[in-house]
């Protein structure tokens, strides 16, 4: 389905896939249990499987959009973290004073180690939002609101870690 260029310059040989991701030399990518530790933030709450959720959300998007395999143990490539943020928020007040809109803000710190090019490591907080009517119960757009929060986060982390060209 994913169609792989190698490209052989200089002596060095990089593997590309069509959706932008460099994979270098790494054979397979490990995705820790992402813990949530969101109550540990003033405001924050722990919304039960997020972290279920998350992990698999990662470790989808990097199975759909790199020819790696998943590993459980010594991945070429290792993502690990933890949710730091679960939060609503109101965002606009209507003329009674009531809000008008939440905003459903999650966040989330990564640490990615590439085993096979260390200096591509690194440790950073990724973050997004999903924004309802303050009329409706977050659990009526919950997982709408989850599935545009993880696409968009992971997506990131996918850029930071593989688009480095």
């Amino acid at each position: 389905m994913f169609t792989i260029l190698t490209v052989q310059a200089c002596g060095v040989k990089v593997n590309y896939n069509l959706t932008g991701g460099s994979t270098g030399d790494a054979k397979t990518f490990q995705v820790n249990f992402f813990q949530n530790y969101a109550s540990q933030s003033a405001g924050s709450t722990v919304e039960p499987g997020l972290d279920r959720d998350f992990t698999q959300a990662l470790q989808e998007l990097l199975t759909n959009q790199t020819s790696l395999s998943l590993t459980n143990t010594s991945g070429d490539l290792v993502y690990e973290g933890e949710i730091v943020e679960y939060r609503i928020s109101p965002m606009t007040a209507t003329a009674q004073q009531t809000a008008a809109q939440n905003r459903l803000t999650m966040a989330v710190k990564v640490r990615f180690f590439n085993n096979t090019k260390e200096d591509t490591d690194f440790e950073q907080r990724f973050s997004f939002y999903f924004d309802y009517p303050a009329n409706s119960l977050l659990q009526s757009v919950k997982d709408e609101a989850h599935q545009e929060i993880f696409e968009r986060i992971t997506q990131d982390i996918f850029n930071k870690s593989l688009a480095d060209w």
